[in-house]
């Protein structure tokens, strides 16, 4: 599926125009995802355009997001609640977009996914999930953990766990500035999950 990349604040780069470093740092992109990053026009949509731009920055940056989305010891569907936790809460669309059908593939309720978009308190069946979403609503609203929070996801993750998660909420708060500081936008044929934004 390619798009067609409207504008963003930050010019759109081929491969072409990146020296040897951002030329690595793409193939890597590309390589791991596919032409499903890739606009219509031969560049990289949501955040990869940026990570492109800063190559010596998105190179670490993509590392850390393959580490924390792939190599944690936290189950996916629970990263998953996580990551779409932190897009709702700053409104970040191509985040949105991008994991809101991975948070279902991955076994997250649609009921659940609909009410994180919306901000409604989710209909949880899964306590672990409510574990994690809880996590990751406070540290979104106020960058803390009351105990009660942590308590309970502690117990679910234990220490590593909690760090791995505290790390990916960290990180997907950072895609979600990225994202949203740039006006990066969702392929043509999406809509978008806040009218406001």
């Amino acid at each position: 599926m390619t798009q067609r990349a409207p504008m963003s604040r930050i010019p759109y780069v081929r491969r072409d125009e990146l020296g040897p470093e951002g030329q690595q740092l793409w193939d890597s992109i590309v390589i791991g995802r596919g032409d499903q990053v890739l606009t219509a026009d031969g560049a990289l949509a949501g955040p990869f355009n940026a990570f492109v731009t800063a190559p010596d920055a998105g190179r670490r940056l993509s590392a850390l997001g393959a580490t924390l989305r792939f190599g944690t010891s936290i189950e996916r569907r629970l990263s998953e609640v996580a990551i779409i936790t932190i897009g709702a809460r700053w409104r970040a669309e191509f985040e949105w977009w991008a994991h809101a059908p991975m948070a279902r593939e991955h076994g997250v309720a649609g009921a659940v996914v609909d009410a994180i978009g919306r901000g409604e308190d989710p209909p949880f069946e899964a306590d672990d999930e409510r574990a994690v979403y809880t996590v990751a609503r406070q540290l979104g609203d106020a960058g803390r953990l009351d105990q009660e929070t942590y308590d309970a996801a502690h117990r679910l993750l234990g220490d590593a766990g909690m760090v791995e998660l505290v790390s990916l909420c960290g990180y997907y708060t950072l895609v979600s500035f990225l994202l949203n500081a740039f006006t990066v936008p969702l392929p043509p044929d999406a809509l978008p999950m806040w009218a406001d934004s």
